[in-house]
């Protein structure tokens, strides 16, 4: 089963980078964001693939023509929180007050209740695990926010499936769709989306996903997009994984696109049979508890 998803951002929504974290510095940066949604939309026609898409609402509330073309053409939205931001630096009423927001302002737009939900950069950590509640209460029944490895901000090293899972917390489930791990040498590997898969040449991608019985990817309009302007103030290591690989990674999803099948995450979700897969019981401590209800 392998998973098409996007994550609609601006080309400058670069996480725990202190010249891209709020509207104001995005205000001083070239939109770009119709021109690369096209390229994924002419991709997305010409292998009459379906996908999910999850959109900040920002972008709804900015672009709402994309929102609108996005569900015109019969793709799910789900919510990539309003403003972008690392979820374990914020407070839980914090992330309920943007969480909240992203779902009006999408479903504002589409009339669609929004059920599905990733966070910016999987931060999601064992310090905030409180958000799978949050999420539940706002209605959200699948996420797709557990990355189970160590990341440079988020990841769920310790998460016990990187396949469907059902999360539950106290009283409440989801449905979770984690991203996919690849075993090399004992180790477990991420190849699926982001700079991963912009860094993998396509036949070791290839191999990878022959060789795996859940893909899910999640690619973002910046990568296809090779003229983006480099941001400077970025880290020579944060510039790398950035920008690697920016002039291959449209040929290589056309590859990808070719040589397997991929659904979006609704005929995902219908293919699972939830009574049999496991259930993953997570546990916040009562003062946080008081706080999300």
């Amino acid at each position: 089963m392998n998973i098409l998803t996007f994550d609609i951002e601006e080309w400058f929504h670069i996480l725990d980078n202190e010249s891209t974290k709020t509207a104001k510095e995005w205000e001083l940066y070239e939109p770009r964001i119709i021109e690369n949604m096209q390229r994924i939309f002419d991709l997305l026609d010409k292998h009459q693939q379906k996908a999910t898409f999850f959109c900040m609402g920002w972008i709804a509330e900015k672009y709402p023509n994309i929102i609108k073309e996005i569900d015109a053409r019969g793709f799910e939205i789900g919510s990539h929180t309003h403003m972008h931001q690392l979820i374990y630096e914020q407070s839980p009423e914090e992330f309920k007050l943007d969480l909240e927001k992203s779902i009006n302002a999408i479903g504002g737009i589409t009339g669609k209740k929004v059920r599905v939900f990733r966070a910016p950069g999987f931060s999601i950590k064992e310090e905030n695990i409180w958000a799978f509640k949050i999420m539940a209460g706002l209605g959200i029944e699948v996420d797709c926010s557990v990355f189970p490895a160590a990341r440079s901000h988020g990841g769920l090293p310790n998460f016990t499936s990187a396949t469907p899972v059902i999360i539950e917390m106290e009283g409440v489930q989801l449905k979770e769709f984690p991203i996919n791990t690849f075993p090399i040498f004992g180790k477990e590997v991420i190849f699926s989306g982001g700079g991963y898969f912009r860094l993998f040449p396509y036949f070791i991608l290839k191999r990878f996903t022959q060789q795996s019985d859940y893909v899910m990817s999640y690619l973002h309009p910046r990568d296809f997009d090779a003229g983006q302007p480099m941001i400077k103030e970025l880290s020579l290591i944060r510039r790398f994984k950035s920008y690697v690989g920016l002039k291959s990674a449209l040929g290589k999803l056309d590859k990808w696109l070719t040589d397997f099948e991929f659904i979006d995450l609704d005929t995902a979700e219908k293919r699972v049979d939830w009574s049999q897969v496991p259930v993953v019981t997570l546990a916040t401590s009562k003062d946080i508890n008081e706080n999300v209800e």
